[in-house]
């Protein structure tokens, strides 16, 4: 606590968001747009240590991440970690979704490792879902995490240039449009991320006050 104290104390409206995606970091920005809060990401802080996620669900390596970034900044720490899940691959890639081409894979490269993979697998059989966990933590305080997730099926070749990831080969058969198809207001809308967050609006009201409290004691 006393290392906290000597990284000063924070303006209760700044609020990290732990991620150096810029377009997961839009996405969390839009759908949190109606809270007073100045979003930093990890951008702002270009001395901290990449979090290893190494745990065994989405839900403990978003608990890992925002704590130890809630520790580090001093500050109230949203972070994330969402993936594929692929029912004819038993899950897989999951949690190594972002890291299944390999640690420096494009996205693109991402989405042709998958399809590959998928190679032999029909059409009514490429049921997939994305999955997100979304963590909220204090500096060296409480933490909670809500979860959302976004069904549909694995496409046979990409389409669409909007969105990331896993986006263009992600088919959401109630629009007829893959992930990457959509419009970004559509897709705050009904993405597992967008689910994740809308349960986040919930209990985040609790962490900013317990913030506010802190700061003046």
């Amino acid at each position: 606590m006393e290392a906290l104290r000597a990284k000063g104390r924070a303006n209760p409206q700044e609020v990290v968001i732990a991620t150096r995606n810029p377009g997961k970091l839009r996405e969390i920005q839009a759908i949190l747009s109606s809270f007073p809060l100045k979003f930093l990401s990890l951008e702002h802080f270009p001395d901290i240590a990449q979090v290893v996620e190494d745990g065994a669900t989405f839900a403990e390596n978003a608990g890992k991440k925002a704590r130890t970034i809630a520790d580090f900044t001093g500050r109230l720490t949203i972070a994330d970690d969402s993936g594929l899940a692929v029912d004819a691959l038993q899950g897989r890639p999951g949690v190594f979704s972002s890291r299944s081409a390999g640690e420096k894979a494009t996205d693109r490269e991402r989405c042709q490792k998958l399809l590959e993979a998928m190679a032999l697998i029909p059409e009514g059989e490429r049921q997939a879902k994305f999955v997100c966990a979304m963590a909220v933590a204090l500096p060296g305080g409480k933490m909670q995490v809500v979860e959302g997730e976004c069904r549909g099926w694995i496409t046979f070749a990409p389409r669409g240039q909007r969105g990331f990831g896993y986006d263009p080969i992600f088919f959401l058969p109630e629009f007829g449009k893959t992930m990457a198809e959509l419009e970004p207001e559509e897709k705050n809308r009904i993405s597992h991320r967008a689910r994740a967050l809308e349960n986040l609006k919930v209990i985040l009201p609790k962490f900013l006050s317990s913030l506010i409290l802190h700061r003046y004691k």
